[in-house]
């Protein structure tokens, strides 16, 4: 009897993946892979239940009778092992990102003459209700707010794009690319006082108010299911940031990462060009403690970012408030630099690495933008966030764009360099 393979990535089955069953029935006997958590994060979603838990939803299907962990999404792991006649999936897999792994999968089975089955995909009311049940699922607060902890557990380096609307949190949702082999999305999203004031049109020194902050968290989430690292700047007094980190855990955000400066903040890339002052360690950490005793869940994170490098302190300054931070409860330490060159900040990872085996790093390279998030990796870091460059590649397009249009006297010069409505409209989910 033939081999028949398929792979399944969903947390639920539905008349759709019953089908490819069917379909896979007629040709042999039916293998079907659970695609394992490491690399569905990295390609479709998150999952809402264990690895464990796909694989016996899977194994209850009549018709399949051998379950097995994909852990490559380009199949070599599972097509090298099983070698199947076919493999079947749905003929959505055809066009986007996804067209890679079937010419992949095709070229695969070529080799000893398998043949790839592109089976109708299905999609009806029914199916869609699921769909939008799962993805409304992932949305909910107590699944979001735990996801970042989940994430730097499961993948060696969590990739966070900041987000400052709706539109944009729909585009670092659903952006997935291919690249030699492999696909690949971010992980999070974060939500910046710099991108959000400017998006606003005020100056990044917290002049917008927590209240206009939480609705930019409302309209993101509302259209999003990706967990939300929040920019809390310095936090403002231990009485208020207590109420900041209540409200923000009550809405599903996963983290507050807050700078220990104090006064009137100041965006950290001027460095000493302007007058900043560094909150005392003992004063910061008192903020951190009051913080982590209001929240209620064991979920939510509080970073305690250090500007210490920003400020020229020195690395022992550095150090000495990274391990005061921890001390006082901080679930993870963001350290800062405005040099183009890492070395420092590697530096501070592999000295605080080689003290901290547990407390996630986080690092934002917008100045030592040189480096890969595998290198960071490679020091210790557990999240990298891209801090602004979505707002920054906007505004530049936006500007040339009106320019052109005050030059020209029309539009048509613009056209070319435009997103259709078609194409956004596209981007939006309809209920």
């Amino acid at each position: 009897m033939k081999t028949v393979y398929t792979c399944f990535c969903t947390d639920v089955i539905h008349e759709g993946h019953l089908n490819i069953i069917r379909e896979a029935q007629k040709r042999g006997r039916v293998i079907v892979g659970a695609l394992s958590d490491r690399v569905l994060i990295r390609y479709n979603k998150f999952p809402t239940v264990s690895q464990e838990e796909r694989v016996r939803l899977y194994r209850g299907i009549e018709g399949v009778e051998e379950v097995v962990i994909q852990d490559e999404a380009m199949y070599d792991d599972v097509i090298t092992l099983i070698r199947p006649d076919y493999v079947v999936h749905g003929d959505n897999w055809k066009s986007g990102p996804e067209a890679a792994i079937r010419e992949h999968v095709e070229s695969l089975l070529k080799e000893y003459g398998g043949e790839v089955v592109d089976v109708p995909y299905t999609y009806n009311e029914k199916v869609r209700k699921i769909d939008m049940q799962l993805r409304e699922k992932l949305a909910m607060p107590e699944y979001r707010r735990k996801r970042l902890r989940q994430l730097i557990g499961m993948t060696p380096v969590v990739k966070v794009m900041e987000a400052h609307s709706g539109l944009t949190g729909l585009i670092v949702e659903k952006t997935v690319v291919e690249h030699e082999g492999r696909l690949d999305q971010f992980d999070a999203m974060w939500v910046s006082s710099l991108c959000d004031s400017t998006a606003k049109g005020k100056p990044d020194i917290e002049l917008v108010d927590m209240t206009s902050r939480f609705r930019t968290i409302d309209d993101i989430m509302e259209v999003t299911t990706k967990p939300i690292i929040f920019d809390g700047d310095t936090g403002g007094l231990a009485e208020h940031f207590v109420y900041t980190v209540r409200s923000l855990e009550r809405m599903g955000v996963s983290s507050i990462i807050i700078e220990d400066k104090k006064g009137l903040k100041r965006n950290s890339l001027f460095g000493t060009e302007v007058e900043q002052t560094q909150a005392g360690i003992e004063e910061f950490c008192e903020k951190i403690a009051a913080g982590k005793k209001a929240q209620l869940t064991d979920d939510f994170m509080i970073i305690a970012r250090i500007e210490s490098l920003i400020l020229e302190k020195g690395m022992e300054d550095a150090f000495e408030r990274a391990r005061a931070y921890v001390g006082a409860g901080a679930d993870g330490i963001m350290i800062h630099s405005r040099k183009k060159d890492p070395a420092e900040i590697l530096t501070f990872c592999d000295r605080f690495r080689a003290e901290d085996k547990k407390t996630p790093i986080v690092v934002v390279p917008t100045s030592f933008n040189v480096i890969t998030e595998e290198e960071l990796a490679a020091h210790g870091v557990n999240i990298v966030i891209y801090a602004n460059q979505l707002t920054r590649s906007a505004f530049l397009s936006m500007q040339q764009t009106a320019t052109d249009i005050l030059k020209y006297h029309r539009a048509k010069e613009v056209d070319e360099r435009l997103m259709s409505i078609k194409d956004i409209i596209t981007l939006i989910d309809e209920l």
